[in-house]
């Protein structure tokens, strides 16, 4: 699966400012997605993020993992039209920062589904080094 922008638009609600992946790059519809965000100075949390060190936000780490989750579950025929939305957040890890120039690979594979709630396993990496790590749980409405 490799889907640029606006096919991931067609998938998932999430517009500007808060879209959150550039492309996909690698995936199975239903079991796993690998996305890439581009960081750049531009993005409008650094405004307010530590004008004078820009960090990207970690939550905004795990929502952009969730949103490559989202690409590969309602890319599925069952899930078409529908919205996954947080139903929590384990384990996170925070192990490098995330900066202006940046890019961000987002990894994240669906581990289990059951009557709507779904687990997924997300790792976030820049160059080669974990930056976040997290098990996500959704839910389809």
């Amino acid at each position: 699966m490799i889907l640029d922008s606006n096919e991931i638009q067609k998938i998932i609600p999430h517009r500007y400012p808060f879209q959150l992946v550039d492309k996909i790059i690698d995936g199975e519809e239903g079991k796993s997605a690998v996305g890439i965000k581009c960081v750049t100075v531009n993005e409008p949390f650094f405004q307010g993020h530590f004008p004078d060190y820009h960090v990207m936000p970690g939550v905004l780490i795990l929502e952009a993992l969730a949103q490559v989750g989202a690409v590969a579950l309602l890319s599925m025929e069952d899930f078409k039209g529908k919205i996954a939305l947080f139903a929590g957040v384990k384990n996170a890890k925070f192990r490098k920062q995330v900066k202006p120039g940046d890019v961000l690979e987002l990894h994240c594979e669906l581990v289990q589904m059951k009557m709507g709630i779904g687990i997924a396993e997300a790792v976030a990496k820049v160059d080669g080094q974990v930056a976040c790590k997290a098990q996500l749980t959704f839910a389809v409405q």
